[in-house]
């Protein structure tokens, strides 16, 4: 049979029917292009450590020659069931950044600087244009935390995600040098907690955050699209901002300050993250009503009727990352961060634990002079 016969069952057109690969749900001939668009998206992101582009079977890059003994710190995370509430207001510009952020902040509380990323998007059918809106806002994240968008997966799985839905996955690396790690080691008792603010829920506990305004929307009690005056703009807006990236104020900061402890006020709260860097001896004593809590909050636990012990269990309640820092530098590091636009906060102290049995976190119920 000649390879020019049109039955010859090894030509790619052979037979009259669609392939078998698109029957199934995988339009090759439909995804094909978009990894030049990726390359398109990613262009802006790139930093001179980066040896292989978009495209290859993996990215390669190398350490900065600043470093004289790197330390390679790296993290993953994803965005969660926020990418619900992205499908309910079909908004996919800023889940990128919630992507990026997600792993930055937990890598800058190593004292790390980013240095690449990389993301995972599966959806049921690629959607391009939707696509293309959430990896541009993961490229947004990589310029806001100064880091190279690497490469990623791009997955098409049928029936595996409803339509209009999509995953949304990160994974990044950071370098930090070998005496500048920071892992709570040298935290003690007068230390000082400065709270940087959030700038909203972030992307943890929306399941909770969707169960309370999707019955209040239900009941006519809100509206997603509506502007609302307690927030001055949609509630949509409001749930859907994307969580704020830390990494070049403290990046800012370490390179005159000492710094002995830093928490990403991730899932847990409070309570489930400030304990993880504390040495065994000490805890910390933490005021509540230190700080404001943003306006879309106290809407949703109005709304939800939900406890304010509960409220700082799972939410960042408006602080979403907490240093631990010297008393002395405390006030000239607040100075610092204000004039880089921060809003910034003394929420709390460390202190001596009486024993072992001793809480590592004190919620004060009161306000309490700090050191």
């Amino acid at each position: 049979m000649s390879p020019e016969d049109p039955q010859d069952p090894t030509r790619p057109d052979a037979g009259n029917s669609a392939p078998a690969y698109a029957q199934a749900g995988v339009d090759l001939d439909h995804d094909e292009g978009f990894i030049d668009e990726i390359k398109d998206i990613a262009r802006g992101t790139a930093r001179s450590e980066i040896l292989s582009g978009i495209g290859g079977f993996a990215g390669l890059f190398k350490a900065p020659d600043r470093y004289r003994e790197p330390i390679f710190v790296a993290g993953t995370d994803g965005v969660g069931t926020k990418l619900k509430l992205a499908a309910q207001v079909g908004r996919f510009d800023t889940i990128g950044i919630d992507c990026v952020a997600m792993v930055v902040n937990d890598l800058i509380v190593q004292g790390a600087e980013p240095l690449v990323f990389l993301d995972y998007l599966a959806m049921g059918k690629l959607d391009i244009a939707q696509a293309k809106e959430a990896l541009k806002g993961v490229a947004e994240g990589c310029r806001r935390a100064g880091c190279a968008l690497l490469g990623g997966e791009t997955a098409t799985m049928p029936g595996f995600y409803p339509p209009g839905e999509l995953e949304l996955v990160g994974f990044g690396v950071g370098v930090v040098e070998r005496t500048k790690v920071i892992d709570g080691s040298s935290i003690r008792a007068g230390d000082v907690l400065l709270g940087l603010g959030s700038s909203g829920f972030h992307s943890n506990g929306y399941a909770l955050v969707r169960q309370v305004a999707e019955a209040a929307v239900a009941a006519g009690k809100l509206d997603w699209k509506g502007e609302n005056e307690e927030l001055n703009t949609t509630l949509a807006s409001a749930l859907i901002a994307p969580t704020k990236i830390y990494v070049k104020p403290v990046l800012n900061l370490l390179r005159d300050f000492p710094i002995h402890g830093i928490v990403h006020v991730t899932g847990g709260g409070f309570a489930g993250n400030i304990p993880r860097v504390l040495p065994q001896t000490v805890r910390a004593v933490v005021d509540p009503t230190s700080w404001p809590k943003p306006t879309v909050m106290s809407i949703i636990q109005r709304f939800g009727e939900i406890s304010e012990k509960e409220m700082l269990r799972v939410f960042n309640c408006g602080v979403g990352m907490v240093l631990v820092v010297p008393n002395d530098a405390a006030d000239e590091m607040t100075q610092r961060l204000v004039a880089m636009g921060e809003r910034v906060w003394k929420i709390g102290y460390t202190e001596q634990k009486d024993g072992p049995d001793d809480p590592s976190l004190v919620l004060s119920p009161e306000p309490r002079d700090l050191p």
